[in-house]
């Protein structure tokens, strides 16, 4: 059934290794001033992953390795994830096949050949350490909600997808047959916002104002079409044969 539908979507999933490049998601921070301060995008992130309440979910300091002694503590109240936009687009094209040569000198008919594709397409991999906590955990995992609104979204919760598929062609006398591989691509903007409370003086402290950080992040990662039978998903994309001269 997978196969079936990838046909008639006109899918055909990526080839070699070195289309993986094109698979893995990539995350780019910008700091944002405070008034008070300016923070780097890794210490808002790390603000973030140890916030009282992420994304609307109270936390434990025990969700981030924390300890009531040992630490590390909550270093802020609130996190949010907020999407400020979204796109598809078409990746860079892949030579996804071996060539398959038709250039015998007597050879007079074209040949028959059946070409097969298999790709893994790396997923989860982010440009700051705090991001790379794999599987649906940490902050990625929020991430990986706020694609799934999307139609044929890259699932972040998962290492790889993998998927393949096998077509009979004909190589006409004189010509060499590849294949090329576009794969379909997605780009999520969004802001970490974070929040530090206002504190009233004590004793042993002074006051201190409200303080808030945004970290600017994109996201690009290849669309997944979902698998039959609970399977992993497969790449999505666009696979056309290319006929060059002996």
């Amino acid at each position: 059934m997978a196969k079936r539908r990838l046909k008639n979507k006109k899918v055909r999933l990526v080839a070699v290794g070195s289309a993986l490049a094109t698979g893995g998601a990539i995350i780019a921070l910008l700091p944002s001033a405070n008034a008070a301060e300016e923070k780097t995008p890794e210490q808002i992130i790390q603000m973030c992953e140890r916030a009282k309440v992420l994304n609307g979910k109270q936390q434990d300091i025990f969700d981030f390795g924390g300890h009531p002694i040992a630490g590390p503590s909550f270093e802020s109240d609130n996190c949010d994830y907020v999407e400020t936009n979204f796109e598809s687009f078409n990746g860079p094209t892949e030579k996804a096949s071996i060539d398959f040569p038709n250039c015998e000198p007597n050879a007079t008919e074209p040949a028959k050949v059946a070409i097969t594709w298999k790709a893994t397409v790396g997923q989860g991999s982010g440009k700051y350490t705090a991001t790379q906590q794999g599987a649906g955990g940490g902050l990625f995992g929020f991430l990986s909600g706020a694609w799934l609104k999307h139609k044929g979204t890259t699932d972040m919760t998962v290492r790889s997808v993998t998927a393949g598929d096998t077509e009979n062609r004909e190589v006409p006398v004189g010509k060499v047959l590849h294949m090329e591989f576009t794969p379909k691509m997605q780009r999520m903007t969004g802001e970490w916002r974070v929040r530090v409370d206002a504190r009233s003086a004590t004793t042993t402290t002074n006051a201190s104002p409200e303080k808030n950080f945004v970290a600017t992040e994109l996201v690009e990662g290849p669309v997944i079409l979902p698998g039959a039978a609970g399977a992993a998903g497969i790449a999505d994309g666009d696979v056309k044969p290319v006929l060059t001269d002996c």
